[in-house]
């Protein structure tokens, strides 16, 4: 008959194990560490953990209210809109927002260096560039997506 095989299972001594470890760590992450004192410190200089400490102590409060507002129709169409527009913002190309925003403050410093309005020959030869036919296209394509949607 066989015999069974005596299992013995190795115990860990947890604690000793983790006490070990924070005996190790200022000096494995003496950086990180550092860095994690110098936030703190800006956070309670600033009354940014006041606010935290303020915030965990209100939780009760502030998710009632929050709860409160979000069963509203308002707060339903809120958050509606603020997913519809995170949804948005994932399908944009972030080189080309930064090119657009870029464009957008060239745009506004040109403007107000202008003493006076374009004529309407000036604004004809502006829309008649490349760059002004590639920005009327987008414009014109942006207008007819909004008819679009606007008819369904």
């Amino acid at each position: 008959m066989a015999k069974p095989i005596a299992f013995i299972p190795i115990t860990v001594d947890f604690k000793a194990d983790l006490r070990r470890r924070l005996e190790e760590a200022p000096a494995e992450h003496a950086a990180a560490l550092l860095a994690a004192l110098d936030v703190i410190e800006v956070a309670h200089r600033e009354g940014i953990l006041d606010l935290l400490h303020g915030m965990i102590g209100a939780k009760d409060t502030i998710a009632a209210q929050v709860a409160r507002y979000a069963a509203l129709p308002e707060g339903i169409a809120g958050i509606r809109n603020l997913l519809t527009a995170a949804k948005i913002l994932t399908e944009l190309d972030p080189e080309t927002l930064d090119h657009l925003s870029r464009s957008v403050v060239n745009a506004t410093h040109e403007h107000k260096r202008e003493q006076k309005p374009p004529s309407l020959w000036q604004l004809a030869r502006r829309a008649n560039s490349e760059d002004g036919r590639r920005g009327l296209s987008f414009l014109t394509l942006l207008l007819s997506s909004l008819g679009k949607s606007l008819k369904d």
